[in-house]
């Protein structure tokens, strides 16, 4: 899996080289006097840019569509058209206005791409292959792919191997996600010794997996009836307790049962795999649609695929189209393992969209529907915990946790969230005791480090201690502002109040809007003497305010008296500062 993220930059690079990417602004005709655009038109036209720079893709699909209508020759409106279309799930418009733009020479590579999309949907293999020859380009991998997954749903194996062979021998790059989908052909046509063979880079070189081509390899050896080896696999890539699909392959395995093979049943199959390994070799970047557009492009070849509709739903969420991405959640079949992914996704989904009780009403019918499932009570702790209702949350992770045969390091952040929540609820001793715990999986983590040192900085015990913790996370992110801010913070109760000014500083820097960290620069300041300056922080925390976190009543008293004063006052030791 380490060689896919090498790889994922080169398709970047050349999907990105192939033709220009999909519009994030409407930019080719942002020159346009909208003053003058015929009545309806400049509604239409203003109303889609902001859809466009809001992601909202629904509204952009009708604003555009309909200022296609008052102007049926623009080609900007039709892609924006088209593109709002594709990445609401409406593929079949889509695909109409792109054979529109095909026609009159306006093709774009997302025109194109949809274009060799309806071609397999429809079964057209002559049709895709013939414009591939004739020169129309999708991308790189998609061109060359397209061109193997064609032939064999013509029913020609040995011309599928024979182009999936030129690009493992001609494009190296790509070479290792060709292996992949050689062997999935292979799969499907029934030779799983050759398939499996492809898969552990036994033959043709490297092979790139993701999560779901482990699984698939997985399901190829149980066929061949070598199921220790498939149930070493799926314990040494998914630990000992496995939920969703790999949970099923595995209860299978240890029944002596073979997997069907499902990876794919026929060549729009392999061509939404093509589209889903792009999808994935693409994400990380801002405001990029790519990976949506890649994503629909395989859920409209297979509306089923359960990686596909969980990735779909994640990205809109991103965008925070939450209505589509619940829209998407739906479509999971109720009988695939990954259903209760998708529920989850659902309810994920809800609570960002805001309606966090109906979200959490969800989970709780969820996990009474799934008594069993480690992500379900997981997740619900999490919403909890975000709605401040620690000892429910913590209840939810501690349910989570007793599921799990033998905790393991991939557990750590289950345990470092329940820590949390017994910190929160005020029972330290336990939480305490967990943040070790989870240091003891993740030694070096920075999240972990910083909060367990900050705490024992806000209870003024083992500074020593605390100190060398939250110096050890700053180097793991130094950029961190909440994270700088502790070790300020730290540097200021050990009393090295010169040493804490710049730590401060910096952590405001990174993080200027920040209430908690305005004040403890405003307390920093007042100990070295520089009590205008103190005010002035203290006056930027309040206009910062509401914090959880940030008690105003007392900033407001700093700012009439002092800090010193303050400190008095609550019984604790005066600062000793120098005098303005």
């Amino acid at each position: 899996m380490s060689s896919f993220r090498h790889l994922a930059t080169t398709i970047r690079i050349l999907a990105l080289l192939a033709a220009p990417p999909v519009m994030a602004q409407p930019a080719a005709f942002s020159n346009l006097d909208v003053q003058n655009l015929p009545y309806g038109l400049a509604g239409a036209y203003m109303s889609g840019r902001v859809a466009v720079s809001s992601d909202n893709f629904m509204q952009m699909a009708l604003n555009y569509d309909r200022a296609l209508q008052l102007d049926p020759g623009n080609d900007v409106f039709r892609e924006l058209a088209m593109q709002g279309y594709l990445l609401s799930g409406y593929f079949e418009r889509a695909a109409t206005l792109a054979a529109q733009a095909h026609a009159q020479g306006a093709g774009s590579q997302i025109a194109a791409i949809i274009l060799q999309a309806d071609e397999f949907l429809r079964e057209a293999f002559d049709a895709s292959l013939a414009a591939t020859e004739q020169g129309r380009q999708t991308g790189p991998l998609t061109d060359a792919l397209g061109t193997a997954w064609a032939y064999l749903g013509k029913g020609s194996m040995s011309e599928a191997r024979a182009a999936f062979d030129d690009i493992i021998s001609d494009t190296p790059d790509l070479a290792p996600f060709a292996v992949y989908h050689k062997a999935l052909a292979l799969a499907y046509v029934g030779d799983m010794e050759a398939a499996s063979a492809l898969l552990t880079g036994e033959v043709d070189g490297p092979v790139s997996l993701t999560r779901r081509g482990i699984v698939a390899h997985i399901t190829i050896l149980s066929q061949l009836g070598r199921f220790d080896e498939a149930l070493e696999l799926a314990e040494s890539m998914f630990g000992a307790t496995p939920e969703g699909d790999v949970a099923r392959v595995v209860a299978s395995l240890s029944d002596g049962q073979p997997v069907p093979f499902t990876t794919v049943r026929s060549a729009r199959d392999g061509m939404a795999e093509t589209y889903l390994l792009l999808a994935s070799a693409l994400l990380g970047e801002q405001g990029d649609w790519l990976p949506l557009v890649y994503t629909r492009l395989a859920l409209a070849l297979r509306p089923d695929h359960p990686d596909a509709i969980l990735l779909a739903g994640e990205l809109l969420e991103q965008v925070g189209q939450y209505d589509l991405a619940q829209q998407v959640y739906d479509q999971m079949p109720e009988d695939d393992p990954q259903f209760l992914n998708a529920q989850l996704g659902k309810a994920n989904a809800l609570f960002r969209a805001g309606d966090t009780d109906a979200a959490i009403d969800w989970l709780e019918g969820l996990v009474e529907g799934a008594p069993a499932s480690v992500m379900a009570y997981s997740t619900l702790g999490d919403m909890l915990r975000r709605q401040e209702r620690f000892e429910e949350a913590a209840a939810a992770y501690t349910r989570a946790i007793d599921l799990i045969d033998e905790v393991e390091e991939r557990h750590w952040v289950l345990l470092y969230t329940r820590a949390i929540s017994l910190e929160r609820m005020g029972d330290w001793d336990s939480a305490e005791t967990e943040f070790r715990r989870v240091l003891e999986f993740v030694p070096d983590e920075p999240q972990v480090l910083n909060y367990l040192g900050y705490s024992l900085v806000e209870q003024q015990r083992n500074l020593d201690e605390a100190l060398d913790m939250i110096e050890r996370a700053v180097d793991g992110e130094p950029d961190s502002g909440y994270i700088v801010d502790s070790l300020g913070w730290a540097l200021f109760r050990l009393g090295r109040y010169e040493d804490a000014v710049p730590v401060m500083e910096r952590a405001v820097e990174l993080t200027p809007n920040d209430a908690i960290l305005n004040d403890h620069l405003g307390d920093v300041y007042w100990a070295v003497g520089r009590h205008r300056e103190a005010r002035f922080q203290w006056s930027r925390a309040i206009s910062f305010a509401p914090h959880p976190d940030l008690d105003l009543d007392r900033v407001r008293r700093k700012l009439d008296v002092g800090l010193d004063v303050v400190l008095t006052e609550e019984g604790a030791p005066a600062l000793g500062a120098r005098a303005e």
